[in-house]
């Protein structure tokens, strides 16, 4: 090497402490308390199929990047590794490798990978027979989605999709833990890791929740945490409109849970969000259904009516009735919360979610729909423009 080599600058905020106090766990995650020298008693998160099972008394070693900045991490610093204890090697099976060539990269074994019990299944398996798939930008809008499909049929099975663009681990997520009983699996795609099910890409991972779980219909939306830069494409959720083009080529229906806000100070985000219209109205080439939600003020429906008028012919604006949707959204069972505000604040943008979901369980073909020569699904709805 060269003398005039520069130095790589550092990415990562190391620190080592102490673990005096354990707090709730969930799925595949464990709360500690972590004492640093120097900076006192720290939240700490660890995932313990990754470090192993931190206890008191243990030396860990932390990131505490995204706390430093106040990112979104949860307020957790996260443990790296427990140097002193480190966990058995592993011995299940699997190839598949995830977070790839970072410190932490996962060995799973993917549903679509040779020599598993759904590999025959995955690879001969290439269409969704026209299954309804919900695609929001956000994570916070799948309990929402969940209860408005639910609330409309609750007998329908509904599998979660989690792409990549937010946390990687899917135990992150306590809603997910919280609502697993209402849910037919969890599928992680792509670098995230951690569902009921692995897939290589957001395809497989469709295909499996049709063909493998049996899902009448799925949920898409990317993990807790999302990246924003305050520009119309530097947005993690851009990859919503990505999903949609996926599903439309393996023949599913696609309908977009719209980013509705009366509450956001940012005007960029107020009536329809502009991430919602880049990434349906641009990204999404092959069409999607775009459901807004009657009993909003009028003010705010005029607005989304305006938002929505310029979409591209290939999508459809559909105004869904909304009746029972807020009592069933004040019974969720998880909190409802979306950039720090609740339910009483965003109401709107949870009712959006929810119609979505009441909507996409109209749409779930039957029997006589899958015989049908026109392949149009179920109980589609023109277009209406009004807003309350």
């Amino acid at each position: 090497m060269s003398s005039s080599a520069t130095t790589p600058v550092s990415r990562i905020r190391w620190r080592r402490g102490t673990v005096t106090a354990t707090g709730r766990s969930w799925r595949d995650a464990l709360e500690l308390t972590v004492a640093v020298e120097g900076e006192g008693d720290l939240s700490a998160l660890a995932y313990p199929s990754l470090v192993g099972t931190p206890e008191v008394g243990d030396g860990v070693l932390l990131n505490t990047t995204a706390l430093a900045q106040g990112l979104g991490t949860g307020g957790y610093a996260i443990v790296v590794a427990v140097p002193d204890r480190l966990p058995p090697d592993p011995e299940g099976p699997g190839h598949l490798v995830k977070a790839r060539y970072t410190p932490l990269q996962v060995l799973v074994q993917g549903v679509d990978e040779q020599d598993t019990e759904h590999h025959e299944a995955i690879a001969a398996a290439d269409d969704l027979g026209g299954m309804p798939v919900v695609v929001a930008d956000l994570h916070s809008a799948l309990p929402a989605i969940l209860i408005g499909m639910l609330a409309t049929d609750p007998d329908l099975k509904v599998a979660y999709v989690m792409t990549d663009g937010g946390a990687l681990p899917a135990a992150f997520s306590r809603t997910v833990t919280a609502l697993k009983s209402s849910l037919a699996g969890v599928v992680t795609v792509g670098q995230a890791y951690g569902g009921d099910l692995e897939a290589v890409t957001l395809h497989t991972g469709l295909l499996a929740a049709k063909h493998v779980l049996g899902a009448d219909l799925a949920i898409v939306t990317q993990g807790p945490g999302n990246l924003g830069t305050g520009t119309p494409w530097g947005f993690s959720g851009v990859a919503a409109g990505e999903a949609c083009n996926a599903i439309s080529v393996l023949g599913g229906l696609p309908v977009g849970a719209l980013r509705i806000s009366d509450a956001d100070p940012r005007p960029r985000h107020r009536g329809v969000s502009h991430h919602s219209l880049t990434a349906f109205g641009r990204v999404a080439l092959g069409g999607v259904a775009l459901v807004a939600p009657r009993g909003l003020s009028s003010e705010l429906g005029g607005q989304v009516d305006e938002d929505l008028a310029s979409q591209p012919e290939r999508n459809v604006v559909v105004w869904v009735d909304t009746d029972g949707l807020d009592a069933a959204l004040g019974l969720s069972p998880v909190p409802l919360r979306t950039m720090g505000r609740g339910l009483e604040e965003e109401r709107a943008y949870f009712l959006a979610a929810a119609a979505a979901g009441r909507y996409a369980a109209l749409q779930v073909p039957v029997a006589a729909d899958a015989d049908a020569e026109d392949g149009a699904p179920a109980g589609a709805t023109a277009p209406e423009n009004a807003g309350s």
